[in-house]
């Protein structure tokens, strides 16, 4: 009965750590939404890239305590675009030199770390997946067009030199968004579930004011 109950501790508290992450990627959304709001169109503030980052790194140890290849696989990828976005956006100069040389292989050292400390455990995270459910397919490809939004978001930052969100991330966020609530039903996965559905509300927002931002400019 104690083991049980340890057992249940211990996913509320996995559980806990995945809320808080989402809560940051929440915070962000606040942020972008609010001063969209205020002025009219789609903005990219730094805060945004700021909680995205620290989400990030939150999201990963959860993937990682969760045993979620899907989160960690695109978790990854997402953390170094938004320390790109925080280089664009002039910010990232502005954290001290020493915190910034732990930041940049924390996804790396995390894995490492897991990895020499139960090379067993960790193995079984990619073993143990199952990649031909559908669920999970249609998980990864969600993950992988979240992630390559940020891709595509990219291009148009550095083609303009300043951080930008373009119509297309957020069509983009929309549709992978959906992919990943189905794999949040399908796998019991509350956290991604609550977060994406959250998410896909101010996707739609936000696809309405880039094509009304369009339509002002085109008259």
């Amino acid at each position: 009965m104690t083991l049980i109950n340890d057992l249940r501790v211990t996913d509320i508290l996995v559980y806990a750590l995945g809320f808080i992450a989402q809560a940051c990627f929440g915070a962000r959304t606040v942020v972008q939404w609010v001063q969209s709001e205020r002025a009219g169109r789609v903005v990219s503030p730094t805060w945004f890239w700021v909680f995205s980052l620290c989400g990030s790194a939150l999201f990963l140890i959860y993937g990682l305590l969760r045993h979620d290849v899907i989160i960690l696989f695109g978790q990854t990828i997402s953390f170094y675009i938004y320390i790109r976005n925080l280089q664009l956006k002039k910010a990232w100069s502005n954290i001290s030199r020493i915190v910034r040389l732990i930041i940049l292989p924390f996804p790396f050292l995390l894995m490492l770390g897991a990895w020499l400390m139960n090379p067993q455990n960790f193995s079984y995270i990619f073993e143990g997946t199952n990649f031909s459910n559908t669920a999970l397919i249609a998980g990864g490809v969600g993950q992988l067009l979240l992630n390559l939004r940020y891709l595509y978001q990219w291009y148009f930052s550095e083609k303009a030199q300043q951080s930008l969100l373009p119509l297309g991330f957020w069509i983009i966020s929309a549709a992978a968004s959906l992919m990943v609530v189905y794999y949040g039903i399908m796998h019991n996965e509350p956290v991604l579930l609550v977060a994406q559905s959250m998410g896909f509300v101010v996707y739609l927002r936000n696809i309405y004011f880039a094509l009304r931002t369009r339509t002002v400019v085109a008259q």
